[in-house]
C-alpha cells in the first residue's frame, strides 16, 4: 500500500481530525498554548510528509537543575520516527551531548536504530540534509537570543543551538507545549496574550505548521496517529512499548520536566494518563479504519 493509498486517498475524516485535537490538545495541564491548535494541523502534516524522502527529528530538554534530560519529547521522537521508517522514509533523530543517551535508551525500547540516532552537538549537522525538520519539544531562543525554560530561567549555557536547523530553507514542523520550543514563534502574538508574564521568553523561531499540544510527546503520537488514518492502520506503540520507553527512561536517569523527579510520569502527568491517551489514538485509527 502506498502512503496516500489509506483512507480517502490519504484524506483523514474532518471528524477524526477534530478527534485528535480533542485527545491531546484538551487543555488538561492549563498551560495556554494547546487552546491554539487547529485540526488542519493533522492533515496538513500528513500531506507535507508525503513530499519527503529525507526527515530529521531534533528534540531533546536538558534540566540544569537536576542535571539531567527530561522524559517529554523522547518518546514521541521516537515513535514517530519509527513510524515514518517504516512508511519507508528516511528518518535520523538528532539530539545533543548531554540528552543522547536518554534517547538511546528509549530508542532501543521500540526498535528504533541508534545508528540514525545522532549527537549533532558542534554544528556537526550541519553537512547534512533533510526534506523536512520536525521539531519536538526542542527549546528555542527567545527574542534575546537566549534559551529559557518555563521558570523563566536562563538554560543557554547548556542548550546546544539545535534551532539553527529551523532557520534554513527546508520547512518546519514545530511541535511544543509551553511556548518556549522551536516553532512556537508562529503563534507569539497570541501566546503573549495568553502568557503575558511570559512572553519575553517565547521563541521567536516559527514553523510552516505548529502544533501547540499538552504534552509535546502528545502531538507527536497524534501525528503519528494522523500518519496511521492516511495508511489505513495504526503505526504507533503498543502499550508494553509505552511502559518500556517509560522504564527505559528512568533507568538512564531522565526526569520529570514539571517535577524534576526520576518518576514515571511525563509533564507531572502519571504512567496511566500516557497510557489512555494512548489507547484512544490507537482507538480512533482503528475505528476509522
Amino acid at each position: 500500500m502506498s502512503f496516500a493509498a489509506g483512507v480517502n486517498n490519504g484524506k483523514i475524516p474532518p471528524v477524526a481530525l477534530r478527534k485528535l485535537t480533542e485527545i491531546v490538545a484538551s487543555g488538561i495541564t492549563s498551560r495556554g498554548p494547546s487552546c491554539l491548535c487547529s485540526d488542519d494541523v493533522w492533515q496538513r502534516s500528513v500531506d507535507l510528509i508525503e513530499k519527503c524522502k529525507k526527515i530529521v527529528i531534533i528534540s531533546g530538554f536538558y534540566i540544569p537543575s537536576v542535571m539531567a534530560p527530561e522524559t517529554d519529547g523522547v518518546a514521541g521522537s521516537c515513535v514517530l520516527g519509527r513510524a515514518l521508517r517504516e512508511i519507508g522514509l528516511d528518518v535520523e533523530i538528532w539530539t545533543d551531548s548531554l540528552c543522547v543517551d536518554v534517547f538511546k535508551a528509549c530508542a532501543s525500547a521500540v526498535n528504533f536504530p541508534c545508528d540514525r540516532l545522532l549527537d549533532v552537538s558542534g554544528g556537526t549537522g550541519a553537512a547534512r540534509s533533510a526534506d523536512l525538520f520536525i521539531y519536538i519539544e526542542r527549546v528555542g531562543r527567545a527574542e534575546d537570543g537566549a534559551y529559557y525554560n518555563m521558570r523563566s530561567v536562563d538554560i543557554s549555557r547548556w542548550t546546544e543551538p539545535l534551532d539553527e536547523y529551523a532557520l534554513l530553507s527546508s520547512p518546519v514542523i514545530g511541535i511544543g507545549d509551553g511556548g518556549n520550543e522551536v516553532g512556537m514563534g508562529s503563534l507569539n502574538a497570541a501566546l503573549s496574550e495568553l502568557m503575558p508574564d511570559y512572553s519575553r521568553r517565547l521563541c521567536i523561531l516559527t514553523s510552516d505548521i505548529c502544533i501547540p499540544v499538552d504534552v509535546s510527546n502528545w502531538g507527536a503520537y497524534a501525528l503519528t496517529a494522523a500518519i496511521s488514518l492516511s495508511r489505513g492502520e495504526w503505526l504507533g506503540q503498543s502499550e508494553a512499548e509505552e511502559t518500556g520507553m517509560m522504564d527505559a527512561l528512568l533507568e538512564c536517569g531522565a526526569v520529570d520536566g514539571v517535577t524534576g523527579r526520576r518518576e514515571r510520569s511525563v509533564d507531572g502527568l502519571s504512567a496511566d494518563v500516557h497510557l489512555n491517551i494512548r489507547s484512544k489514538l490507537e482507538a480512533l485509527v482503528n475505528l476509522v479504519d
